[in-house]
């Protein structure tokens, strides 16, 4: 029987998840280890990963409830006149959200099954954790000054997201850094990417969401670590734009670098 998850043990899990859904440096990874720092089963019960990442579900809305409210009026209008709608630049950026959705869905339910394997092979999520620093080191370089992709270039930031599932791969790092070597400037990417998150969050809760018989029996925990979830994953999204907004996206790498090298020599020597 699921035992209830004592509060300090919610409130740390929920920062955990709140800072590493968002941060380029990988969530599932660091949940995980923190769960097992705290005594939590090797596996967390399923509502309490399906509470935490409604959590950072809800922060992202907030963070972008504009451009959802701007989005979500023009395309009620537009449905008046889908042609022009989809001339327009909020039609352009839905269409873009649309298409690059589709290879994140196809490689998630592609690699699901295996996904959770991959992540107890610790050279894997070291292996991992070095690509996504170089993703995130590649925009030091900056990107263009675009703030629109063409559908073949939504359909690689698409199968970026998708590869993301991988343990050690960061979601955020991947998508904001190929946008951005596709000509979107750090401010368009990171846009974009988060925007896009929505969906792909949204799909991986509903598809864990299956049993709430737990929920009840994990106490009131499971909604203080949604709630710090939300808070923290909101300040940390704050944080990041600001970064992202001064060039300064690619500090991660320093943090990346050392963590995957350590996880392999680890596997290595140990």
């Amino acid at each position: 029987m699921t035992s209830p998850i004592d509060v300090m043990t919610a409130v740390v899990l929920g920062a955990v998840q709140g800072l590493t859904e968002f941060l380029p440096i990988s969530s599932d990874g660091h949940v995980a280890l923190f769960a097992m720092l705290f005594g939590v089963s090797d596996e967390m019960p399923l509502s309490m990963v399906v509470m935490l990442h409604v959590g950072t579900l809800i922060a992202t809305a907030v963070a972008f409830r504009e451009d959802i409210a701007l989005l979500t009026r023009r395309t009620w209008s537009g449905m008046r006149e889908p042609r022009a709608f989809l001339e327009s630049s909020e039609g352009k950026l839905l269409t873009a959200i649309v298409i690059a959705s589709i290879p994140t869905a196809l490689i998630g339910l592609l690699l699901e099954d295996r996904v959770e394997g991959w992540a107890r092979v610790p050279w894997i999520v070291g292996a991992c954790l070095l690509a996504s620093a170089l993703a995130v080191y590649t925009t030091r370089r900056g990107g263009g000054d675009g703030d629109r992709l063409l559908p073949w270039q939504a359909i690689l930031v698409g199968v970026a997201q998708g590869l993301a599932v991988l343990p050690g791969l960061t979601r955020s790092g991947s998508t904001i850094a190929v946008a951005m070597m596709l000509g979107m400037s750090g401010p368009a990417a990171f846009r974009f990417s988060f925007l896009l998150s929505l969906p792909a969050i949204f799909g991986a809760t509903l598809l864990k969401a299956r049993d709430y018989e737990e929920l009840a029996a994990l106490g009131p925990g499971v909604l203080i670590g949604a709630l710090t979830a939300m808070v923290v994953g909101y300040l940390a999204l704050r944080w990041l734009r600001s970064l992202v907004h001064q060039g300064r996206f690619w500090t991660f790498a320093l943090y990346l670098i050392p963590l995957g090298v350590g996880i392999i020599a680890w596997d290595l020597f140990r």
